[in-house]
């Protein structure tokens, strides 16, 4: 689930509201293919029976995929606190 290699660059060299933002549409569509969604399903429905942590190294959540990683597996009913 983390972002492709060229899109952490991105991540990483945003400095702009605009960047990030062209970063999370993007982030987003490589998110959405049918496998990734199928993942994002089984994390959510485990989500009401287990605890599990998604970890990165970046020291901002606003500005690291995991904020817009929370909020794919929101869409996808996972209960996430």
């Amino acid at each position: 689930l983390a972002p492709s290699e060229a899109l952490v660059k991105q991540a990483l060299g945003a400095e702009s509201e605009r960047e990030w933002k062209s970063f999370v549409r993007k982030y987003r569509a490589e998110m959405s293919t049918p496998d990734v969604k199928r993942v994002l399903d089984t994390l959510a429905a485990l989500s009401h029976q287990t605890n599990f942590s998604v970890g990165c190294y970046c020291r901002d959540e606003n500005r690291c995929h995991r904020s817009v990683l929370r909020a794919l597996l929101r869409t996808h009913g996972a209960d996430v606190s």
